[in-house]
């Protein structure tokens, strides 16, 4: 065989080899990339994405949508192929599967995680929206998860309302490991409780709960390694009764970061006229119940997602603004916000057509 064609053969049989490596070898990433986009003042599937009743609502225009990531799921390889496409890709982000992944973490478990998120900010975002407007909304201290196999099982249970530690009145959910901590692994700690099903119940019956109980607890050292600060296992959140009714239908989406945009989506439905002026406005931003806007990942995802839906305004958390302006999609501009009532502030300058004075994100 002449040495020209055995050189070629042994070429093309080489790029062969290496082309079937690259589709059937798995690597350790996993790829982001735009998701979908949804007006919360509009309707998703159908439905209204905000439902509220029991009080007057005013009609709306324009949109405010929320903002999704798109990631490949936990049990699925990308092959070596996958990857260098996605690196390639403008659109897409290629990270490391334990980014999104982290100590192995199933798809079930962090489906779940994110639906816990997700029903979290939606509680916060109608607190945050509620304040903004002065309506009074009742809030208490609860166990929101309790650690299987920790000195808490069984004697304390999700939903129960914790009214107080060793007597000291709980009024913040870091008020419980504060008071906890302040025992030293072995010793006991006193919780004041009033039960999950008799909060249930005085909701329901709108009455003030009538049974308390005190559970004795004997506290451990924590499982984090170099951490000797006593335990119980359980983790605090917060509950709350509202006036009347708001309900957030939005199937197939978890996390928190939709938090912002569902508190402008009330307080828009809230109040007379147009918060947006008509204008597309899109966003993103996790809340708390102060109002206050934190930082979200994949955002340069969620700025090209937006403006390929038609997004002019992007509502950007402060933390977020330097990587979004990097990067940001032309005709989209990146509005910086730190508060629920940044965000409000702003929207009025834009449905007045005064937006010079805008907090725009600028790249470094």
């Amino acid at each position: 065989m002449p040495r020209r064609t055995a050189t070629m053969l042994a070429s093309t049989l080489m790029l062969i080899v290496l082309l079937c490596a690259g589709v059937f070898l798995p690597v350790p990433y996993a790829e982001m990339s735009p998701g979908p986009t949804v007006n919360t003042l509009g309707d998703h599937d159908g439905e209204p994405v905000l439902r509220i009743d029991g009080r007057k609502t005013y009609p709306t225009d324009g949109h405010l949508n929320m903002t999704t990531v798109r990631v490949t799921s936990a049990d699925y390889r990308m092959n070596l192929v996958e990857a260098v496409y996605g690196w390639l890709a403008h659109d897409n982000k290629v990270v490391p599967h334990d980014t999104l992944y982290p100590d192995g973490k199933t798809e079930e478990q962090s489906t779940q995680e994110n639906a816990e998120e997700f029903s979290q900010s939606q509680e916060s975002a109608k607190v945050a929206a509620l304040k903004e407007l002065d309506v009074p909304v009742k809030s208490w201290v609860i166990v929101s998860t309790v650690v299987k196999g920790s000195p808490a099982e069984g004697k304390l249970h999700a939903g129960d309302v914790i009214k107080s530690v060793d007597g000291s009145v709980v009024r913040e959910p870091a008020d419980v490991a504060e008071l906890v901590t302040k025992h030293k692994p072995g010793e006991n700690v006193d919780f004041t409780i009033v039960p999950a099903k008799e909060q249930a119940a005085a909701e329901k019956e709108n009455r003030t709960p009538k049974r308390t109980e005190k559970i004795t607890i004997t506290t451990t050292a924590s499982d984090d390694a170099g951490d000797e600060r006593a335990v119980v296992g359980i983790a605090a959140g917060t509950d709350h009764t509202f006036p009347f009714t708001i309900d957030i239908e939005l199937a197939d989406v978890g996390g928190p970061s939709a938090g912002l945009m569902f508190a402008l989506g009330i307080y828009d439905k809230l109040t007379p006229g147009s918060l947006t002026g008509g204008k597309f406005v899109a966003g993103t931003g996790t809340i708390d119940d102060a109002g206050k806007v934190g930082p979200i990942g994949g955002i340069e995802m969620k700025t090209v997602g937006a403006r390929a839906k038609g997004a002019e305004y992007f509502l950007t958390p402060a933390d977020n603004c330097e990587a979004a302006a990097a990067d940001a999609p032309e005709g989209l501009t990146l509005i910086k916000v730190n508060t629920i009532h940044d965000a409000l502030g702003a929207l009025k300058d834009l449905s007045s057509g005064d937006p010079a004075d805008l907090p725009t994100c600028t790249a470094s």
